[in-house]
């Protein structure tokens, strides 16, 4: 154990109004195994967020609107065979429809999920319970956090459910009103987009479909931080939102 030097203030020049002290300061340096730390190399933590299911039970049923849905396996490299660090795989926001509820019930009306097990669906990013169950990640959520139907690999053909839209995103802009050229760093993230494909549309108080006032080939305004974004095969910008976060029809 090593010790420092002590310090007196007696050596010090003194100020109207304060006296000299003998307060005395030690400063103890602990090795690094007295602290109860080692030198070895620290591993990077793994956090487990899933809701672990006890092996005994090997059925899960969900209830009312319910929907299980097993996560599609994360990218652990990239399309040219090189290893990604847990840090840069992106998390799934897809999977599988293991089972679903019964349906719930709106006015008189009983509603059945709009989805089929065995079905490939996209869901919102921050939705639903994570379990492990069965030895895989599972998610288990409400219908109505389900984004739209995707039985490829690209995010054009998503087939949106309820009040879904599917966008694809505007280029931003190259040039400012003057003719500047932007660098990637200016350019601001543009929220305007061509319409794709829409949902069925929204529930009434009955249980009705409400039919959407959009169409495929709209160009609207949506709000800045809405809905969920995806990239497509040929390199483009998609986003899924809610009917009610568009803002205005462009003409």
């Amino acid at each position: 154990m090593a010790t420092a030097p002590a310090i007196s203030t007696r050596s010090l020049p003194s100020f109207e109004g304060l006296r000299p002290s003998t307060v005395r300061v030690s400063l103890v340096r602990l090795p690094l195994r007295a602290a109860g730390l080692t030198q070895r190399p620290v591993r990077g933590l793994v956090v487990r967020a899933a809701t672990p299911i006890a092996p005994k039970y090997t059925s899960l049923k969900p209830l009312a609107d319910r929907v299980l849905v097993k996560i599609k396996t994360v990218e652990e490299k990239t399309g040219g065979g090189i290893l990604l660090p847990t840090t840069a795989q992106t998390k799934p926001q897809g999977g599988e429809v293991v089972a679903v509820g019964e349906g719930r019930t709106v006015g008189k009306n009983k509603v059945d999920i709009g989805v089929k097990t065995g079905t490939s669906v996209l869901y919102s990013k921050y939705a639903g319970t994570e379990l492990d169950f069965n030895g895989s990640n599972h998610l288990i959520l409400k219908e109505d956090d389900i984004v739209g139907i995707l039985e490829t690999d690209d995010i054009k053909d998503l087939k949106p459910l309820n009040d879904r839209v599917l966008i694809k995103v505007a280029a931003a802009e190259e040039k400012t009103a003057g003719g500047l050229l932007l660098t990637e760093a200016t350019k601001e993230k543009p929220s305007v987009g061509t319409v794709i494909a829409v949902g069925p549309g929204s529930l009434d108080g009955e249980g009705n479909r409400k039919p959407l006032s959009l169409s495929p080939g709209n160009t609207i305004m949506y709000s800045k931080y809405a809905g969920n974004e995806f990239k497509g095969s040929d390199g483009s910008d998609y986003i899924a939102l809610r009917a009610s976060d568009v803002m205005a029809v462009l003409s």
